[in-house]
Order: C-alpha cells, then sequence, then structure tokens
C-alpha cells in the first residue's frame, strides 16, 4: 500500500517536471542549455535529460510541435512541414537580437567573410554572435592566418528553411 502511494507521488512529480520544461520550452523560444534549464527550473541537472526525452516522446507522432537538439541544448519548435504557417505569421524572431540579426545577415550576404572584417564592420560584441551562431552550426568557421573565414553552413538552410540556392544572388561585384 505504501509503495503504491509512492508511485503515485513520483508520477505526480514526473508530470509536473514535465508540464514546468514544457512550459519553458513554449516561453523561451530559443535554444536552452541544461544549466539554464536547471537555473529556470531548479529541477536538478541529473532528471532534466530524461524529462526532456518524455517530452519528446509525447511529442513524437501526434503533435505539429517537436523538441530540437543541437550541441546539448534544447528548443521546442514547429516540425518541419508546418513552418509555411510560422513564415506566414512571424514577424520577428525571438531567437535572436536584431544585432545578431545583422551580424548573420552580413556574413550570409559576404560569405565567405573574414571573422576580422565583421568585428570592424559590427564592433566587439560580433564575437559573441559569431560564437552563438557557431554553437548553433548556423556558420562554418575555418582557420585563415590569424582570423576565421566565416560562411553558412548547411544547417542555416535547414534552420531557416531556405534552399542555398536562395542564396546565389546574382552578385555582379
Amino acid at each position: 500500500m505504501k509503495s503504491d502511494t509512492l508511485d503515485e507521488i513520483e508520477n505526480f512529480k514526473e508530470k509536473e517536471y514535465i508540464k514546468l520544461l514544457e512550459a519553458i520550452f513554449f516561453i523561451s523560444g530559443r535554444f536552452l542549455t541544461i544549466p539554464e534549464l536547471v537555473s529556470l527550473s531548479d529541477l536538478s541537472p541529473a532528471i532534466i535529460p530524461g524529462i526532456i526525452e518524455k517530452i519528446r516522446e509525447r511529442y513524437d507522432e501526434n503533435s505539429a510541435i517537436e523538441i530540437v537538439e543541437k550541441n546539448n541544448m534544447w528548443k521546442m519548435d514547429v516540425k518541419p512541414n508546418y513552418v509555411y504557417l510560422i513564415n506566414k505569421l512571424a514577424t520577428g524572431s525571438a531567437e535572436f537580437s536584431k544585432a545578431e540579426q545583422e551580424t548573420l545577415a552580413i556574413i550570409a550576404f559576404k560569405q565567405p567573410i573574414k571573422q576580422s572584417v565583421i568585428i570592424k564592420i559590427r564592433g566587439n560584441k560580433a564575437y559573441d554572435h559569431i560564437k552563438k551562431f557557431s554553437d548553433l552550426s548556423l556558420i562554418r568557421k575555418k582557420k585563415l592566418g590569424h582570423t576565421y573565414e566565416l560562411s553558412l553552413s548547411d544547417d542555416f538552410y535547414d534552420y531557416f528553411n531556405v534552399s542555398s540556392e536562395s542564396n546565389n544572388l546574382s552578385k555582379k561585384d
């Protein structure tokens, strides 16, 4: 009898943890690390991966929502076959600041471009932007002397649901 009660309590706690992380993912709209999830939820880092997996299973087949993982970071997103709705509805991006968007736009337009040139154009904060884009695998960094050559990765095109041909604008420079 006591074991049944303990199981019920554990089951209840797990359901609450799932709801808590689900709410955090929904509200954040961006990739989150385990330390960020711990900070936002006060859950133990040891149980968070299991809770994330339960949420992923929950959204597996019967939902237009999924939990996406990239480089040990997670976010809630719309499954690819529903991205067209986001493009119709979205007016901005909660994931990237205006400054980050501008830095990424320069990389996309001028690629390949030296990191040192981006820093001259955008200032020292661009180092943080470039690190974020690299962590999300949106750009490729290739060592070039004392700097890096930056270009868009295949993940960039997948992430923003655009084809790589759309970036090959007729550059007549």
